[in-house]
């Protein structure tokens, strides 16, 4: 069986269900407003699956959690498995799906501000929760929620797939010097996206340490908190998180994070025009021609290109002809 949360080695509040029963606030009281809890991270860390068990617990125990959800790709993958699973209702209207765009770029603000005000004007929500796609960047959702009236920031959860620090950043040893480098030599790519996320995070996340040598995670946690040494670090594996536990959360502290968004800022504002910004592109296959089921494989094994950090999507195998089966690498 394996644990749902590891207590690591820092001090400070670990995540407990700390209450059985959610009381939603009276939305007529005008000084109050709608938490909300952003899912951040780079690919492959798990965001989907915590996201999608936070849902499921919502509708399990009847609390009203409304959803926003995006994908940079033109592709609304998650929006679609969200939409036609177990886990939100068909046509309940708490789900907002924001495709082909990065939310933290400024077209993605403007839906994410679209999105936003149409779950407030038809829904009455206890709680939003949103899940960026692994690209965004977490500081321009962090400046439009200060500004917020009807909703207040209570979380930024920054999720870490500690196997990927573990192949390519020795357990983290390498990732801020890595940055550092960066940094000397005027270049911004995926280490410079991975250590600011875990810089602006609330609330820091490792997961898939149920994958790595054992005793390793405290180590990686270690190296996260020297990038962040404000936030303590928790593990969670499969999305094993409770819902209870985001209701207890105070305001995102915004001053803490006040001088890193001054300096942080001219340098977004430039990359909003980059083609590429960290070196991140996205390509869409669309083909309705089936795979070769061994070929598939010998092609995931031995000719993918190490580059590729994520692929999602529907697929055809031509030896199961009556099924779409979904791929998520």
């Amino acid at each position: 069986m394996v644990t749902p949360f590891l207590r690591l080695t820092f001090g400070g509040r670990f995540f407990e269900p700390l209450v059985t029963q959610v009381t939603v606030e009276n939305s007529a009281d005008s000084s109050y407003k709608v938490p909300v809890v952003i899912l951040n991270g780079f690919l492959g860390s798990g965001k989907t699956t915590l996201f999608r068990k936070l849902l499921s617990q919502a509708k399990k125990k009847d609390i009203p959690v409304c959803a926003i959800v995006n994908d940079m790709s033109e592709l609304d993958i998650d929006g679609e498995i969200l939409a036609t699973g177990e886990a939100v209702e068909s046509n309940s209207g708490i789900l907002e799906s924001i495709h082909n765009v990065v939310l933290s770029s400024k077209k993605g603000i403007e839906k994410l501000d679209e999105a936003l005000n149409k779950l407030l004007s038809t829904q009455e929500p206890a709680l939003i929760i949103i899940e960026t796609s692994g690209s965004c960047h977490p500081m321009p959702l962090i400046e439009y929620f200060k500004g917020q009236n009807q909703v207040s920031l209570t979380g930024v959860f920054t999720l870490v797939d500690s196997l990927m620090l573990a192949h390519d950043y020795h357990y983290g040893k390498d990732l801020f010097p890595n940055m550092q480098r960066n940094i000397a030599q005027g270049k911004r790519d995926t280490v410079n996206l991975l250590v600011e996320q875990v810089l602006f995070c609330s609330h820091l996340f490792l997961t898939k340490g149920d994958r790595i040598e054992e005793g390793k995670l405290p180590q990686i946690a270690g190296y996260m908190q020297e990038i962040n040494p404000s936030v303590t670090a928790h593990s969670v594996n499969f999305g094993r998180l409770t819902l209870e536990s985001l209701f207890d959360l105070k305001e995102y502290n915004y001053r803490k994070v006040a001088k890193l968004a001054q300096e942080l800022k001219p340098v977004l504002e430039a990359e909003e025009d980059a083609d590429r910004p960290y070196d991140l592109a996205t390509r869409v296959i669309k083909d309705d021609r089936p795979f070769h089921p061994q070929r598939l494989w010998d092609v995931c094994h031995q000719y993918l290109d190490k580059r590729i950090y994520r692929s999602k999507g529907f697929f055809w195998l031509a030896s199961r002809d009556k099924f779409s089966p979904l791929w998520n690498q």
